[in-house]
C-alpha cells in the first residue's frame, strides 16, 4: 500500500531494531523523525514511490519498497523488520516492484547491496538483478538492463 504521514508510529516499532543499520549505518529513527521523512516522501517529486508492506495474515506492517525513478531508470531498495525476515518477504516485495516497474515502461531496474550483506544479495537476485563490476560508497551495484 502506498506510503501515508499515518504509519509513521507503526513503521518506528517494525524498524526499532539498530540491526536494521549494519550495512546502511545510522540508527532507528523515532516516530517523530519518521513523520517528518514521509510527509517529505508523500510530497515528494513524482519520480518518487514508496510502499509499506503489510503481512496478509494480520494485518501488521513489515517493512517497506521504494522505487526512485529518473530518466527510465529506477532505483529500488527494500527493508523489512527483523522478526519477519527470513519468510521471503523482501523476496516477493522486491519481485513485485520490479514488475510494477515493468507496467510502467521503466527500462533498467538498479540496487546497491552492501558486499556482505548475503540476504539482500539473494533479494536482488530473485527480483531478475544481476551484480555488475560497479561499486558506489561501498556498495555493488546490481542491475536488470531493460528487457
Amino acid at each position: 500500500m502506498p506510503l501515508q504521514v499515518e504509519h509513521a508510529a507503526e513503521m518506528a516499532a517494525v524498524l526499532a531494531d539498530p540491526r536494521l543499520h549494519e550495512f546502511i549505518g545510522g540508527a532507528p529513527a523515532t516516530e517523530q523523525e519518521l513523520r517528518a521523512r514521509y510527509e517529505r516522501l508523500v510530497a515528494g517529486p513524482p519520480g518518487w514511490h514508496n510502499w509499506v508492506l503489510r503481512l496478509r495474515a494480520d494485518g501488521r506492517l513489515t517493512g517497506y519498497v521504494q522505487a526512485t525513478v529518473e530518466e527510465g531508470t529506477a532505483e529500488i531498495a527494500w527493508v523489512i523488520g527483523v522478526p519477519w525476515q527470513g519468510r521471503g518477504l523482501a523476496a516477493e516485495a522486491a519481485r513485485a516492484l520490479v514488475t510494477w516497474c515493468d507496467t510502467q515502461g521503466i527500462g533498467t531496474v538498479v540496487a546497491h547491496v552492501h558486499p556482505e550483506h548475503r540476504a539482500s544479495a539473494a533479494v536482488a537476485a530473485h527480483a531478475g538483478l544481476h551484480a555488475t563490476d560497479l561499486v558506489q560508497d561501498g556498495e555493488t551495484r546490481w542491475q536488470r538492463p531493460h528487457p
